[in-house]
């Protein structure tokens, strides 16, 4: 990863920020990205505040990248909004439904489509995109995340096959519940609307899993950052669950 310019959005918190710290460890010159300047000021890193969910958000973020570090090697697509304000398909206001996909699914597109190509003509690329375990199945009350995160494995697997003649692999990763921000707001609204506790609420979902805990953003941040090296370079099209042997 010496010196290979990298690229992570939802670089401010959570999954995102370990993914930029262990990349630049390995040696990457990354480019945080996120909407919070205040989240990515402490993260010691380069970085750009930027509405991803807009074309002209991520032609800002690939531009600067660019600008500043050189041509996009490395891309790390972990932005992303959750379901916790959702509804039942038939009570879901449109509005969350565009606005999940313009955020979960239209500011990938954009992303891979401006810097994808680049990758190419050079020879060299890695693409991993942050998906999640309802990537593949379902959740009650979450129609637009669901086929938001099931959008994005399609959307790597097609990248997959546009992009791998040309020495460039894109892949998923498909993580269980991790203890961010975004899953504690979940967590909160969840335990109101069933009036139990926020300490109830995770106690549950641990027992998801064998271990019955849940996952550190730093592990799902391990293997990303395992896919975007050199080592991982059979890996293409792939949609890698991180859910500690949970079947969700």
């Amino acid at each position: 990863m010496k010196n290979r310019v990298a690229l992570v959005t939802g670089a401010g918190r959570g999954i995102g920020r370990e993914a930029s710290l262990l990349l630049a460890a390995a040696g990457a010159r990354v480019m945080g990205v996120a909407r919070t300047e205040r989240e990515l000021a402490t993260l010691g890193l380069d970085y750009v505040a930027a509405d991803l969910g807009t074309p002209e958000g991520c032609a800002r973020a690939v531009s600067e990248t660019e600008r500043r570090l050189g041509p996009i090697e490395v891309l790390v697509i972990n932005h992303g909004i959750g379901s916790a304000h959702e509804r039942l398909v038939w009570e879901q206001d449109p509005a969350v439904w565009r606005e999940t996909m313009r955020i979960n699914l239209d500011g990938p597109f954009e992303l891979a489509r401006l810097a994808v190509g680049g990758m190419c003509q050079r020879g060299f690329g890695r693409v991993v995109f942050t998906s999640s375990t309802a990537g593949e199945k379902a959740e009650r009350c979450g129609s637009a995340y669901t086929a938001s995160k099931h959008g994005l494995i399609g959307l790597a697997r097609a990248i997959a096959q546009d992009a791998g003649p040309f020495g460039v692999t894109s892949n998923a990763v498909l993580p269980g519940w991790v203890r961010t921000a975004m899953a504690e707001r979940s967590a909160g609204t969840e335990a109101e609307k069933r009036g139990v506790s926020v300490a109830d609420v995770w106690r549950e979902r641990a027992a998801l899993y064998p271990s019955n805990r849940v996952l550190e953003p730093r592990e799902v941040a391990e293997v990303i950052a395992f896919l975007c090296s050199e080592a991982a370079g059979g890996i293409n099209g792939e949609a890698i669950t991180v859910a500690l042997g949970g079947v969700w």
